[in-house]
């Protein structure tokens, strides 16, 4: 009797995850893409695997890699389309693969101007539709991955309350492929190493470790910038999504496990885009001390003497501001030009004028955004800062006085 009711707790436990035999081809052929070349996808060279699925280099640092591709709408996996489709590499070999199908970020128009009735009307309609969507995604994912590997089992993913996940999991030679669907938030299948889902996302580096590489990521230019390096890019795609993006961003960079979905679930994100940073704040609390970190937040102003508190002990800060389009635009070009900058005090008469020009800055408060600061520069009295845009936006230069006139008022980072 014992032995007939053991296996059975286990499964209802989720620690015994039985799976129908099948072959890496099969599994190929299930997914639509050629992930596999055998039985183990953890020994493959990440950008290698990137390349031959064709998804572009989306961020590189010296411990870690990611690729995420923006699928057409003609492109199906399990029989299904996907948003976004990211590999994740570690130290060189793929450790985790995320695809998102339909979801309320991605399938909704992000813009936030004025829009006319029709517009309404079909923003309206396209609300209604994902919702749907998302059903729809969830059942057809569940059958075909059933239909190659058997019934899944239900299991738990992420570290925090809001950030938890419910999946059904499906384990394969040492491969836990999970399918998480929250309510009216996206359809989405992760593939990890078994070992990682067991743990169910939960991971933390050790205090000494994480001050060693943050020290580590403080590099010193020999024209006074100091900047942080290897930070993650996440690109948050054609969606609202600056604001969990860029906490995906310094959350991976701090050694906790992040992804801007789930987060944009914690903080509430409204279909298309638009997060509280409060909201988001408070939801991703949870996972960031479940990792050993503490989030703090700071009223001061953005200066150089306030970034330089954090930016010394290797700390990026988390940055609300209010977007001038035409200003923002022609930080691209000034950061093209200050490439070649190697005179910080020539440079700084150079900024005359801009710093002038600040005080005729006038954002609209209703273009609300969220930016890393990632430096600075003391002689030049400058600030640098990333946008979750992808590679092109990952470093950018304005004064600080432009950095004030944007600003809405005091910053967040994580700490120890």
């Amino acid at each position: 009797m014992i032995a007939r009711i053991l296996p059975l707790l286990f499964l209802a436990a989720g620690l015994f995850h039985p799976a129908r035999a099948a072959t890496f081809e099969e599994l190929n052929t299930a997914f639509g893409i050629p992930l596999w070349t055998d039985d183990n996808l953890w020994d493959d060279d990440a950008a290698e695997t990137a390349k031959r699925l064709g998804w572009p280099e989306e961020s590189l640092t010296t411990t870690d890699s990611s690729y995420r591709k923006y699928p057409r709408a003609n492109d199906v996996v399990l029989g299904t389309r996907p948003y976004s489709l990211a590999l994740y590499g570690e130290k060189g070999s793929v450790n985790g693969i995320s695809m998102m199908f339909a979801n309320k970020g991605d399938a909704v128009d992000s813009n936030t101007g004025p829009i006319d009735v029709k517009q309404a009307r079909e923003r309206t309609k396209a609300i209604k539709d994902f919702k749907a969507a998302i059903v729809a995604d969830k059942n057809k994912l569940e059958s075909a991955l059933t239909a190659t590997l058997g019934q899944p089992v239900a299991d738990k993913f992420g570290q925090g309350t809001q950030t938890r996940e419910s999946v059904k999991r499906w384990d394969w030679n040492g491969h836990a492929i999970l399918l998480a669907a929250p309510r009216d938030e996206y359809a989405a299948i992760r593939v990890l190493p078994s070992a990682a889902a067991d743990l169910q996302g939960k991971s933390r580096i050790p205090d000494a470790e994480l001050r060693e590489r943050l020290a580590s990521r403080i590099e010193k230019r020999a024209n006074g910038d100091v900047i942080l390096k290897d930070i993650p890019m996440v690109d948050q795609g054609p969606k609202g999504y600056c604001v969990p993006a860029t906490w995906e961003r310094v959350m991976r960079y701090m050694g906790i496990p992040a992804d801007m979905y789930v987060l944009a679930m914690a903080g509430d994100t409204d279909a298309g885009g638009g997060t509280s940073i409060a909201a988001i704040a408070a939801g991703a609390k949870e996972a960031i001390t479940r990792g050993g970190r503490q989030l703090a937040v700071e009223a001061g102003k953005v200066n150089v003497l306030n970034v330089k508190k954090r930016i010394s002990h290797g700390l990026p800060i988390m940055w609300g501001v209010s977007v001038d389009r035409e200003f923002d635009n022609s930080l691209f070009g000034r950061t093209k030009e200050r490439s070649q900058m190697s005179d910080p005090k020539a440079w700084d008469k150079n900024l005359a004028e801009a710093r002038k020009a600040a005080k005729k800055i006038r954002p609209n408060p209703m273009n609300g955004h969220v930016r890393m600061i990632i430096g600075y520069n003391e002689t030049t009295g400058e600030i640098a800062f990333s946008d979750s845009w992808g590679p092109p936006a990952a470093e950018r230069w304005m004064t600080q006085e432009e950095a004030q006139a944007i600003s809405q008022g005091g910053y967040q980072f994580i700490n120890f």
